[in-house]
């Protein structure tokens, strides 16, 4: 399914509503942070091995599937308010990052791209 249908899906989820008005950046923007806060939470003792150990485990992927969705659903919202094309500007930062971290110095490193020139 494609992101714009995505889109005009949750508009009019919105618009039958009438929570337009309710939907300004700011608002979207803390309801965003508060579903990231949800997903989070869901983690927030795991182990790295347990946090893997979701993905086959229904009974506790199912609450993960949902507050991802709720967080997409969000910012789905955000950039339409915004007018943002998120194909695009993923597009964008793909390119900008690509050339912040050129393959060669970033294999394997988890560091940020200004520290790229240094060695751990």
């Amino acid at each position: 399914m494609a992101i714009d249908r995505l889109q005009r899906m949750v508009a009019e989820f919105a618009a039958e509503r009438a929570w337009e008005r309710f939907h300004t950046p700011k608002n979207l923007v803390m309801a965003l942070t508060g579903e990231v806060g949800e997903l989070s939470e869901l983690f927030q003792w795991l182990t790295a091995e347990q946090s893997q150990a979701l993905i086959g485990d229904p009974t506790r992927r199912t609450p993960v599937e949902e507050e991802v969705a709720d967080v997409f659903i969000y910012l789905l919202r955000l950039a339409d308010v915004l007018q943002i094309d998120l194909v695009a500007a993923v597009e964008a930062k793909l390119r900008k990052n690509a050339e912040r971290y050129p393959i060669p110095q970033a294999y394997g490193r988890a560091v940020k791209y200004t520290e790229l020139g240094s060695e751990d």
